[in-house]
């Protein structure tokens, strides 16, 4: 099938390269010239694993091609709209993007086009992408919502071997040639729910703050560990084996952040106020998450009181392993607040380094105050702790005599419970972490 794919931001090279590699002739659309020949030459603009050896092997059979302009929309059967929903300031998702990429889709598309809605939407977006579409063309097509469902960091295996594909559509065409599109990844008997354009956007959203509300869960309950004495790790060991809650996303951590929780919450919120209702739950989980991410500065500002003229060291800036994305990452509001309260941080991350600096340069409340290393413990020299922010593999087995021999104190504010407590405990270091039980 040819297909066209508008907007090569992460969901949209992510799903454009996968269908390219089980055999569709794909178009990946993007108005940044400078992002499209880089695709060219074989280079992802994201840090995504196994992206870029899919990019090599299908721009080579020449199934997988790029452009900036929509010229590939004509012959195109499906046309995913895969470009940004970033909030706006009242936390609506903004479809600004969404809705010039429709319109620059409705001039080129060819009768009878399916035009597939990949972007996270609101409930209803359907209907006025239809309404926007059809304003601009007379020729016929079809509006199908596919939401997406990576995650950053395996979203190749996630996208090529699915837990399932939704599929939103208001007619048998549309929804026969989304099944014989995917048909290929869910070989395996691996379902294809087939449902309204509304219960799909409707879907993404309820997906993903349930998933957000899983984490601010675990964190409140890592929090009431701290003040009571018990052990995170051991609760969730406790609660996780339950097959009704299961142990995904029970992850104790500095809050969520990335591309999608944040913005989604805010949306599904906005959405519920539209409609003239509250949702409790999601707003409880947002409330939560901002509080999260100040809890080991607190726990920093307890331990020695006053910070000013002090240095800290995060290993890890990205929101999670195994992607270079620092949007709502924690260690934005953790660098702001301590160097708000006078200390300066030096940090380390694999991937995210360089987007961090460029951010941090920019704000004036952290600018000068921030300072990028090449290496891990090269970051830690004249530190006063070492604060662990991003759960890369590289950090979970350290050589603790190097750090300790870096560090003016040893001591590790560990935010994602990557150490044994006896273990650092029993080498000298002073040692706090998210819920866990610390006895010396």
């Amino acid at each position: 099938m040819r297909v066209s794919v508008i907007g090569t931001g992460y969901v949209g090279l992510v799903s454009g390269t996968c269908f390219a590699e089980i055999g569709h002739d794909v178009t990946c659309i993007d108005i940044d010239p400078k992002k499209i020949a880089m695709l060219e030459d074989g280079k992802s603009p994201i840090y995504e694993p196994g992206l870029e050896e899919l990019l090599h092997r299908n721009i080579k059979s020449k199934r997988l091609t790029f452009s900036t302009n929509y010229d590939s929309v004509k012959e195109a059967k499906s046309i995913f709209l895969a470009v940004g929903t970033p909030s706006a300031d009242d936390g609506s998702a903004n479809l600004e993007y969404l809705k010039a990429a429709a319109v620059s889709v409705a001039k080129e598309m060819t009768e009878g086009a399916i035009i597939v809605i990949k972007s996270t939407v609101p409930v209803g977006t359907c209907e006025m992408i239809k309404e926007l579409v059809a304003n601009t063309t007379d020729k016929a097509f079809h509006i199908v919502n596919n939401p997406e469902f990576l995650k950053e960091g395996t979203a190749v295996d996630d996208f090529m071997k699915p837990d399932r594909v939704v599929i939103g559509h208001a007619d048998q065409f549309a929804a026969d040639a989304m099944s014989e599109l995917y048909a290929p990844l869910v070989r395996q008997g691996n379902p294809i729910y087939m449902m309204s354009n509304l219960s799909a956007e409707m879907t993404k959203y309820a997906a993903n703050c349930f998933l957000a509300t899983k984490i601010s869960f675990i964190n409140e309950i890592a929090k009431l560990c701290d003040l009571r004495g018990a052990d995170i790790n051991e609760v969730r060991d406790g609660i996780g084996s339950d097959k009704r809650i299961g142990s995904q996303f029970l992850y104790p951590g500095p809050g969520y952040g990335g591309s999608c929780f944040p913005k989604d919450v805010k949306a599904l919120m906005h959405t519920a106020k539209e409609s003239g209702m509250t949702l409790k739950v999601v707003e409880a989980t947002e409330e939560v998450n901002e509080e999260q991410k100040k809890r080991m500065f607190e726990k920093i500002m307890s331990y020695y009181g006053d910070v000013k003229g002090k240095t800290f060291t995060f290993w890890g800036v990205a929101f999670k392993a195994n992607t270079d994305d620092i949007r709502e990452t924690s260690a934005i509001t953790m660098a702001k607040e301590l160097v708000k309260a006078g200390a300066k941080v030096n940090y380390y991350d694999p991937e995210a380094a360089n987007n961090f600096e460029e951010l941090m340069e920019s704000m004036d409340e952290t600018q000068g105050s921030t300072f990028k290393f090449e290496n891990k413990y090269d970051a830690l020299n004249n530190s006063d702790g070492l604060v662990t922010m991003t759960e890369w593999r590289e950090f979970t087995s350290p050589d603790f005599e190097e750090i300790k021999s870096r560090l003016n104190k040893s001591v590790i504010f560990d935010s994602r419970n990557l150490y044994k407590t006896g273990k650092v405990l029993d080498l000298g270091f002073d040692y706090f972490a998210i819920g866990k039980r610390i006895v010396k």
